[in-house]
Formats: structure tokens, C-alpha cells, sequence
């Protein structure tokens, strides 16, 4: 049956989607947000993700609407997360996030335990952590940096990236069990300072989808619908920039932090209002800690501007 799609998010998918496929996860989309409440309509994205590449969004939506686990992998201010919550807003889908570093431990996917006062008496009770929330409630569950994570603590959910999609709450016993709709959604830095290489049983859970940066004339056409800079000749300068910046950070002097989609995002806002090598020193070089880089950026900066 023909299927009328009015909204553009549903437009979208139907772009993404060969046609029956299309046609479920809309259906599904539009149950779903009839039904959510508006805490959990909260969690869903805000979209607004430019691929670089034509296939990266289609790829991820196909994956994530056959039911796959979805790894993102690029290099750090990629738009690793915003291309998660722009899936999150296309399938309406809540997304609850777990941000990843050397100190994540199973309380921090799971829950802990804590003490509560009831009628006069205290006593124990549990208050679930993202894994739990995302799986009882058949939401998705976005697991950011994944390969900072301490190498104990993700196979706790090996489980729940396969078949079985369980996980056995190592604080209360309960074997919880993923509702209809639960998906993953995890991203990794490759190469970023303080990660570690996936343990190889975890990342064949994963289907891959390689984010890399934004260039060209999607970059620019980003900067000008997403900042306040107008100027046709300052944009194409900043998306110049970005380019060397991107080019110095493949050859080996400056550090990934410096080819932050966010970076000429800033930079551009303030641009707006304030000179150019001004606004990229703010935006761009300050934020690094190596003086040799940060006068590395306002070298290239100064030939632009």
C-alpha cells in the first residue's frame, strides 16, 4: 500500500530505504512517537548531520533498520555524534547515551544500588543506568568512545550486542531482556591519545561506517546554514582553512583536536562579529596545548586572512 509522506524526517528515510523497509520503520516511527512520553521525547535528537560521503547515512540506517549494532568510526570532531543523533531523530528513536572513559565501570552501564527511605524504613533500592533504561524502554543506546573504555569493562555487554540481547544485572541478578526496538549505536576515536585497540570479539558485534571529515562544498554549505557567517568570501576562506588544517593533521604536526567539525563552526559564529584571525585564534588555536601547533594554525590562518 501507497504510503503518504508529509513529514520531512519521513521523506528522508524514504530516500535512505529501499521501499518495504521504508515503509515498516516509518510506520513503526509514527506508533512510536504517539506513544512516547515527553521525557523520553527528549532523548531524541536534534539532527542536523552533512555526510561527506553520500553512502555514510544510508548505510547506517539500513544497518540500524535491519536490527545490526552500528560503529562510527573516525577521527575525533568528525560528527560522530551528530550523525548518531540524526539517526535518533529520522527513526524517532530516544538515545541514551554512555560517554566512555578509563574510569567506566559497570555502575556506569548498569546501575547501582542506593539507599532510599520508604514508608519510615530505609532501604535498598536500584536505579538503572543507561543500558538498562535503553533496553527495558526498546530505545537505542549510544556508547561514545567506546575504545576508552578500560578492556574489562565492554565485554560486560557482549550479550546484549548479540543474538540474546540480554544482559544479567550483576547488582540485583535480574537477566534483562531488550524490548522490541532497542538498538546500538557506539563510536570510536582511531589513533586518538588514550584509547585502545577493540577486542576483536567485540567489534565483530558491529557493522562499520567510516565518518570522516567534512570538506569542500558540503563544509561550506554547512558553515553557512549552521553559523552566523554570511560572507561568501570569509566562508570559502574558513573551508580553505579546514582543508590545511586536515592536511597537517594527516602529514603529522598538529593533533586531531584542530580538525574539529566545531572548530570552524566557532570560529565562523565569531567571525561574524569580530576579525578573522581574532575569531580563529579563539575558536581554533588556543584550544591546543602545543605552542608549535597553536603558532602553526595562526601561520596558516594569516595566509588566508
Amino acid at each position: 500500500m501507497y504510503m503518504n509522506y508529509d513529514h520531512p524526517d519521513e521523506q528522508e528515510l524514504a530516500g535512505l530505504l529501499p521501499g518495504e523497509l521504508a515503509e515498516a520503520v516509518i510506520t513503526r516511527r509514527r506508533a512510536r512517537l504517539l506513544e512516547l512520553e515527553e521525557e523520553a521525547l527528549s532523548l531524541i535528537g536534534a539532527g542536523g548531520y552533512v555526510s561527506p560521503e553520500a553512502d555514510a547515512l544510508a548505510d547506517a540506517a539500513l544497518a540500524l533498520a535491519l536490527g545490526k549494532n552500528v560503529l562510527l568510526q573516525g577521527p575525533t570532531g568528525s560528527g560522530k555524534t551528530k550523525l548518531a543523533e540524526s539517526l535518533s531523530r529520522l527513526f524517532g528513536q530516544p538515545l541514551h547515551a554512555v560517554n566512555c572513559s578509563v574510569d567506566l565501570d559497570a555502575e556506569g552501564l548498569v546501575g547501582f544500588k542506593t539507599l532510599a527511605l520508604r514508608e519510615g524504613k530505609s532501604v535498598i533500592d536500584f536505579i538503572p543506568g543507561p543500558i538498562v533504561n535503553a533496553m527495558k524502554r526498546g530505545h537505542w543506546l549510544y556508547i561514545d568512545e567506546v575504545n576508552m573504555a578500560k578492556p574489562e569493562t565492554p565485554p560486560l555487554i557482549n550479550g546484549v550486542l548479540d543474538h540474546r540481547r540480554t544482559i544479567t544485572n550483576p547488582f540485583t541478578g535480574e537477566v534483562v531482556r531488550a524490548a522490541e526496538g532497542f538498538g546500538v549505536i557506539a563510536a570510536v576515536n582511531i589513533g586518538y591519545v588514550g584509547t585502545v585497540p577493540m577486542n576483536e570479539a567485540l567489534k565483530n558485534r558491529f557493522v562499520v561506517v567510516e565518518v570522516p571529515y567534512l570538506e569542500g562544498a558540503r563544509l561550506r554549505q554547512l558553515l553557512y546554514d549552521q553559523s552566523r557567517l554570511k560572507d561568501g568570501e570569509q566562508l570559502d576562506r574558513f573551508v580553505r582553512l579546514s582543508a590545511d588544517l586536515q592536511e597537517q593533521i594527516r602529514s603529522g604536526p598538529l593533533a586531531e583536536e584542530a580538525g574539529s567539525i566545531r572548530a570552524p563552526l566557532d570560529a565562523c559564529d565569531l567571525a561574524a562579529f569580530m576579525e578573522p584571525l581574532r575569531a580563529v585564534r579563539r575558536a581554533i588555536a588556543d584550544k591546543l596545548e602545543d605552542e608549535r601547533e597553536r603558532a602553526l594554525v595562526t601561520h596558516l590562518a594569516e595566509t588566508l586572512f
